[in-house]
């Protein structure tokens, strides 16, 4: 547990560091970069390691009505993800879209994982969403949003690289012993 625990902490601080401590984090100058890179590396790294043969309570089982909103939402956290990136409509109407995602995801995997290795890498990950969204509206105005027509390639390149990044994430999963749907 202390290894999962050390690399949602580790995320969480070297994604903050901007925000919490901008004067230390400014004098680093692009020096900074890879510290922080080799530090959210690092975190992934102990979290991957440490979620696996984490043990513990387990306070609610995976129900299987809540499987398919899971996945529903999942897969909403992959097209927000993919439209921000992409360029799609979304991006009009979230602020901070990839954030919203995030806490998505977090959201949907503590709706069936009630266990405390979950609750540790899930809970900690929307935790640190929720104080990055409200860290960066304290310290930013809100961006003036575009208001050209849209086109529809985005759309439906944010739509199929959602539906292919679900497809492969489910299989990876199933392939790890963590089956999406059932």
């Amino acid at each position: 547990m202390g290894l999962l625990g050390s690399g949602v902490l580790l995320w969480s601080l070297a994604h903050l560091m901007k925000r919490v401590a901008p004067g230390w984090r400014s004098r680093l100058g692009s020096a900074g970069r890879p510290l922080v890179a080799v530090s959210i590396v690092l975190s992934v790294v102990l979290m991957i390691l440490g979620y696996q043969p984490a043990e513990g309570p387990i306070w609610w089982a995976r129900q299987s009505t809540l499987v398919g909103i899971n996945n529903l939402l999942v897969l909403v956290s992959f097209y927000i993800i993919a439209g921000s990136i992409i360029g799609a409509r979304i991006s009009r109407f979230i602020r901070h879209p990839q954030l919203t995602a995030i806490k998505l995801w977090a959201v949907a995997h503590l709706l069936v994982n009630g266990d405390l290795a979950s609750l540790t890498l899930f809970g900690g990950l929307l935790i640190w969403a929720v104080l990055a969204v409200i860290l960066i509206n304290r310290q930013e105005e809100p961006p003036v949003r575009e208001q050209s027509p849209i086109a529809w390639a985005p759309e439906v390149g944010a739509l199929s690289a959602a539906i292919v990044i679900y497809g492969l994430v489910g299989y990876v999963h199933g392939w790890l012993g963590y089956p999406v749907h059932g």
